[in-house]
């Protein structure tokens, strides 16, 4: 099997890993696209000694660590169009370091061991586990939300709005199809929404996603057992993503990072 065909099936959550550290789908996948032509100019360079996607993500990292990027970590030099959000992203980067963030991600969101995410940022084991506790304790107290939830499984309904209560955050409402969850934003504007990708009516959790931002915006994190339908790279899609079945550190992972790059979220002393 080529390295390219080794490669394939990891592709989608490399660009998952790569938009939420960037807060951008653009941004992540431009990432994701010089890993590839990284490894296609100097297919040596790529290491042979571990598992392929725990290479493809060491080249991404040495991607992400060698970027022209600024002293927060936040957006590329010289990238124009962000006004407030890189502002804000800037001022929360500050408080909470960009290695930080990536072991959180890459343990919570990505499902890497502590051992393979040391592997991924270069530090030990030890420095790992006190990297993802600081991001974790710097991130609770940063930011709180009111959020709308839009699940039509009850049980799962239950255990995303008891994890999001539990982080701190305000549930404004739970929402079971398109059109219920479209009248509870326009009720009650949230300052996050979650939601799953097929309603019990047979109606879309995206399309529900696409009115409300219509209207306001706001950051979204959706939920669906079938994320690498959505982290193709070939057309607008979302930037947070949970996989069903999802742990609760993985929510709390993709609530904390969404939060991070909204201009809107207060601070929890706030």
């Amino acid at each position: 099997m080529s390295l390219g065909q080794q490669l394939a099936p990891h592709l989608p959550f490399l660009r998952r890993y790569g938009r939420a550290l960037t807060g951008s789908q653009q941004q992540g996948d431009k990432y994701v696209r010089a890993t590839l032509e990284a490894i296609v100019a100097a297919p040596d360079q790529f290491p042979s000694d571990v598992d392929p996607r725990l290479g493809l993500y060491r080249m991404f990292q040495g991607i992400w660590n060698s970027a022209n990027f600024d002293e927060t970590g936040a957006e590329p030099v010289g990238d124009t169009g962000t006004g407030n959000h890189e502002a804000t992203a800037r001022a929360r980067l500050s408080k909470i370091t960009p290695l930080s963030r990536q072991a959180l991600l890459l343990t919570a969101m990505e499902g890497f061991t502590p051992e393979d995410a040391a592997y991924l940022v270069e530090v030990d084991s030890d420095e790992l586990e006190t990297l993802v506790s600081d991001a974790l304790k710097e991130i609770e107290q940063q930011t709180h939300a009111r959020v709308l939830i839009i699940e039509d499984e009850p049980i799962i309904a239950m255990d995303i709005e008891t994890i999001v209560r539990d982080l701190g955050h305000d549930v404004t409402g739970v929402a079971v199809t398109r059109d219920e969850a479209v009248a509870l934003a326009m009720e009650d504007r949230p300052g996050l929404v979650l939601a799953d990708i097929q309603l019990a009516d047979d109606s879309s959790g995206i399309d529900a996603v696409k009115d409300i931002l219509a209207e306001f915006a706001v950051p979204v994190i959706f939920i669906t057992a079938f994320p690498e339908r959505l982290l193709t790279g070939e057309r607008p899609e979302p930037t947070f993503l949970i996989t069903k079945p999802f742990q609760r550190s993985t929510v709390k992972a993709a609530i904390a990072q969404a939060l991070f790059f909204d201009q809107n979220t207060l601070p929890a002393d706030a």
